[in-house]
């Protein structure tokens, strides 16, 4: 079948609705996204989240590896110029493909209709979005069933958050609420929740992390806000031997994350060989 002429104007009202959803404006009305690279356009036709359209350069080696894992009858693909590529995307040397793809947000309820096994993650405000992206991307990593977004984070569809998760964003659960609510819920249900504090007195190599946990996670500057922190169970403190006065908001995660997993995992199994192990 002959392939479709590209566009080529920039003022193409469709080219024009892509350019918008680099604005959290222009997503929240549209209610999708935009993903770039051939790894997250493959990811977000595999996951099962709603792909509008499939917008690649023909001839770049990016868009040919996005068909070749994914299949081109996988969405909808359309054929643009370099130039509407560069308009559409945030980076500076675009891939030469890009999707379209629905949100979809898993709801409260559905995540905490039972005892979560393993580690939730919640979210206080976070505003840099390379850091959110890279605590989805951990605990995606390390297994945690879902992610809480509360109130003053950062949009979690922004082009660098999106970029920073690496796929991960289409792996868990991600749910947007009020911790407020969110957090006494899972408490009821038995999930302790743990808190980070530079003023913790029980570092978390010393806390009880295996069972069902959420982590409560807070701003770059503020930390975790008084009122949440009340909510918690518990606050830890991560010990630090060197000279670095604190870990960022994404390094701090991952550390707590992958202890959850060690104590989980490998600490109940016999020398040291964990249950489950794997690769990516």
């Amino acid at each position: 079948m002959r392939e479709a002429e590209p566009i080529r104007s920039l003022q193409n009202p469709q080219v024009k609705a892509w350019s918008a959803l680099l604005t959290k404006k222009g997503r929240d009305a549209a209610d999708a996204f935009l993903v770039e690279g051939a790894h997250l356009v493959t990811e977000a036709l595999r996951s099962g989240f709603a792909v509008d359209t499939v917008i690649y350069v023909p001839g770049t080696a990016a868009a040919e590896e996005a068909a070749r894992l994914a299949g081109r009858d996988a969405g909808r693909w359309m054929p643009v110029s370099e130039q509407v590529m560069e308009k559409i995307t945030e980076t500076r040397s675009p891939q030469g493909v890009a999707a379209v793809v629905r949100k979809r947000s898993a709801g409260l309820d559905e995540l905490l209709q039972h005892p979560p096994v393993g580690a939730l993650v919640a979210i206080d405000g976070i505003q840099d979005p390379g850091n959110l992206g890279t605590v989805i991307r951990s605990a995606d990593a390390a297994g945690a069933v879902g992610i809480l977004l509360g109130a003053g984070t950062v949009d979690v569809y922004n082009p660098k958050t999106i970029r920073a998760t690496m796929g991960s964003l289409f792996h868990l659960p991600i749910v947007p609420c009020d911790l407020a609510e969110a957090l006494p819920r899972a408490r009821a249900l038995g999930v302790r929740v743990v808190a980070t504090s530079l003023g913790a007195t029980r570092s978390c190599y010393e806390a009880p992390l295996g069972g069902s946990v959420c982590f409560l996670l807070g701003n770059e500057g503020a930390g975790v806000s008084p009122a949440l922190e009340a909510l918690a169970d518990e606050s830890v403190i991560i010990p630090m031997r060197g000279k670095a006065e604190s870990l960022n908001v994404a390094m701090a995660a991952t550390v707590l994350l992958f202890e959850a997993l060690r104590q989980r995992e490998y600490e109940a199994s016999s020398g040291g060989t964990p249950t489950t192990c794997r690769r990516r």
